[in-house]
């Protein structure tokens, strides 16, 4: 098998089947707290940091009118060929996540993978945040996933999982190997085996996430009052189900709402 150091966003057809095989669990969530959480009629969404679309595409065949953003100029170009394919607007651009302005308020934002940890600094986080409040209306809400660090128990440090697309197949291997909590980095070695008829190849790529404790995560929030915490939940995406953070806490969603 051959094997390839690379930065696996340059790889949106990968990225897209890696990180989208379970797609529908994350849309039928996000529609049940649109129907929850937000007053009035929800048209207008926006997905930061939106990679390869893959919510992105399935909201806007629902109807609603989804715009997005990310740095890497081959996932948004992945994206917005997927949406013309479709006869759907072209709506995704290049853009940084922590420095943005839309030209329309919108109804919702959300951000459900972890993507949110690629910003490694309190300013950065802090500017995204009071970029996305700056982009909501009165009431519309910003779903907000991430991992934590837990200060109590066992943290989780590795998982595996494959996914399959006719004849593509890819399994992959994710494990922590560096965690910093004093400089608040958690590097992360990512591993994919990629299987077609005719070849195997391998690609190997370190993934550098800022940490967070729920202590940590609260005092983030509170250093922007436009967002108002209404409910937390965590990746089983169960809206019956909500959640608190604690001290062992490992994974949660946020739902951020406009004031």
């Amino acid at each position: 098998m051959k094997t390839a150091a690379a930065n696996l966003y340059d790889y949106p057809s990968y990225y897209d089947l890696v990180f989208g095989s379970d797609w529908k669990a994350e849309f039928d969530f996000l529609l049940a707290v649109f129907d929850t959480h937000i007053p009035g009629k929800v048209r207008r969404l926006f997905e930061p940091a939106c990679g390869t679309g893959r919510l992105v595409f399935r909201l806007a065949q629902a109807g609603y009118k989804v715009s997005g953003l990310d740095l890497n100029p081959r996932a948004v170009d992945y994206c917005n060929r997927r949406l013309a394919r479709h006869g759907l607007p072209a709506s995704v651009v290049v853009g940084d996540m922590a420095d943005f302005r839309l030209p329309h308020k919108v109804d919702a934002a959300f951000n459900t993978i972890n993507s949110f940890r690629h910003l490694l600094s309190e300013d950065a986080a802090r500017s995204h945040l009071r970029c996305v409040a700056q982009s909501l209306r009165k009431g519309g809400v910003y779903v907000l996933g991430l991992h934590l660090t837990p200060t109590e128990g066992n943290p989780l440090e590795e998982e595996s999982w494959s996914a399959r697309r006719g004849h593509l197949a890819i399994n992959t291997h994710l494990k922590t190997h560096d965690l910093d909590l004093r400089h608040r980095t958690e590097r992360c070695l990512m591993v994919m085996d990629i299987y077609t008829p005719t070849q195997s190849r391998q690609i190997v790529d370190e993934l550098v996430f800022r940490t967070y404790t729920a202590r940590q995560l609260r005092r983030l929030l509170a250093d922007v009052p436009e967002l108002k915490l209404v409910a937390t939940y965590d990746f089983h995406y169960r809206l019956d189900t909500p959640t608190e953070i604690a001290a062992d806490t490992q994974d949660v969603v946020l739902i951020l709402q406009r004031r």
